[in-house]
């Protein structure tokens, strides 16, 4: 039992570090075929408009997470549509970096890529509520609910791809949570593909960090929300626990709160919720002053403390077996705490600052 533990727990590490490896030797000369192939990024959502800047980082990123893949993971029917899928999900994003799709076009292949992991298997069968306890869900519902839900961790990803290293960062942080709470879980499989998604955005990060030499592009913001999403259900939300609901969202709670105060804000302005601008946070960031490396940090640190919060109420639950642990409770309440904090303070800072300074009160009000 001891050296199955270990071995697993070597696979883990094994595929991310290859993951790191792949990615960080190819990205370079990605970079340089997609400056051949004048695959240059183009101004879009406000801020990243350096002409000069390869966007087609996203085939990196995809052969960081397939060979790992086909190295490391136990390849059976669910993983297989997994990966399946990613690789669809890549090649949507691949032709809109090469030629921009229609909106109903790229969602369309969004759908398709997130309704091939249902096929194998992988979708949400229950949920556990309280009182209720557990409920099983009609097979159509839950493939409905889990294509649904990666379509929109894809497009969350997406939007959140707007200064460098910000998606690659996040991505990171929730791949590593992920990984380390499947393999706590005993999901192998889906603990190893999380740890590769770390591994991968890691390596990424030291050519996407500011300056950033090369872009993610559609192609890769696509592989790593769906890769995420579908981590999410093959290995959290199957469980059955209503923690394992919860989890998922707090680890992804910084793009989900982002793409949800933009959709709202698009939605009251009666504005088509695809088209591109600059509300998103950080933008925000941006305009009250913020340099991009600085703003990023300040959302990695903020998605960290969420990711922290998380793994504290999977190591530590409060109430376990019909009896409330204090210790949990207070280890629990501590980090809970501290990400609520950190949560308060980021929107008091855009706020107060925003209306401090005449140059964001202007900018806002342009944005709006």
């Amino acid at each position: 039992m001891v050296w199955e533990q270990l071995t697993d727990h070597l696979e883990v590490l094994y595929g991310a570090v290859t993951a790191f490896v792949i990615v960080l030797v190819l990205t370079p000369a990605v970079g340089r075929s997609a400056r051949y192939l004048r695959l240059i990024e183009r101004p879009h959502e406000g801020e990243r408009s350096r002409s000069s800047v390869p966007r087609f980082g996203g085939l990196a990123l995809f052969l960081g997470v397939l060979v790992p893949s086909l190295a490391f993971l136990p390849l059976g029917p669910e993983l297989r549509g997994i990966v399946l899928g990613a690789a669809v999900a890549t090649t949507v994003g691949a032709i809109d970096d090469f030629r921009q799709l229609s909106w109903w076009q790229k969602l369309g292949g969004q759908v398709l890529a997130a309704a091939i992991p249902t096929w194998f298997g992988v979708y949400v069968h229950a949920f556990t509520f309280p009182i209720v306890g557990v409920h099983q869900l009609p097979s159509w519902v839950g493939v409905l609910l889990t294509v649904v839900a990666i379509v929109a961790v894809m497009n969350m990803v997406n939007f959140l791809d707007g200064l460098d290293g910000l998606a690659a960062g996040v991505c990171a942080i929730s791949g590593f949570t992920f990984a380390v709470i499947d393999l706590s879980l005993g999901r192998i499989g889906a603990a190893v593909l999380a740890a590769i998604v770390c591994g991968a955005c890691l390596g990424f990060l030291h050519h996407n960090f500011y300056p950033a030499r090369v872009f993610m592009g559609d192609s890769g913001a696509l592989l790593l929300g769906f890769t995420l999403a579908a981590v999410s259900v093959q290995g959290l939300l199957k469980t059955a626990a209503l923690a394992t609901l919860v989890l998922p969202l707090l680890v992804l709670a910084v793009p989900v709160l982002d793409t949800s105060f933009v959709v709202a804000k698009r939605l009251r302005n009666r504005q088509p919720i695809y088209v591109a601008d600059a509300r998103h946070l950080h933008h925000r960031f941006m305009r009250i002053g913020f340099s991009q490396p600085r703003a990023v940090v300040y959302l990695w640190v903020w998605c960290a403390t969420l990711a922290l919060a998380a793994l504290a109420t999977r190591f530590a639950p409060p109430h376990r077996a019909g009896h409330w642990n204090l210790a949990n409770a207070a280890i629990d309440a501590v980090f809970g705490l501290l990400a609520l904090a950190f949560s308060v303070y980021v929107v008091l800072l855009l706020e107060i600052v925003k209306l401090a300074s005449p140059r964001a009160r202007r900018d806002a009000a342009r944005a709006a």
